[in-house]
Order: structure tokens, then sequence, then C-alpha cells
């Protein structure tokens, strides 16, 4: 994914499905600078993680 689209996504309203290794997260925030962004699973939103944007996929 490139660094547009996962901001756009991550201040969408809308619930757009992004995966990450096959498990679908939701974008918290995007750095442009160090083209990282912040992530946390659907399924256990407690753990957030630093992952690199071009690793996002969007379904």
């Amino acid at each position: 994914m490139n660094i547009g689209r996962a901001k756009e996504i991550a201040e969408s309203a809308d619930v757009i499905t992004v995966t990450y290794e096959g498990t679908p997260v939701i974008i918290q925030h995007v750095d442009e600078a160090t083209k990282m962004a912040r992530i946390y699973s659907r399924k256990d939103p407690e753990n957030e993680r630093e992952v690199p944007v071009l690793n996002l996929i969007e379904e």
C-alpha cells in the first residue's frame, strides 16, 4: 500500500478492510517521514504496533 492511500483509510469514517500478514487491522496513524503505520488487530485492539506501510494490503 502507498502512504497516500494508507492516510486516506486512516482518516476515513468508512470501514475499509486492510490486512497485515493476513490479519484484519485498523490503521490508527500514518507517519509519512518513516513510512510506518500504527495499527491494531480488530480482534486484539490493545495490541498496537508500528509496521511498514508497504506491508499493508487493502482487500
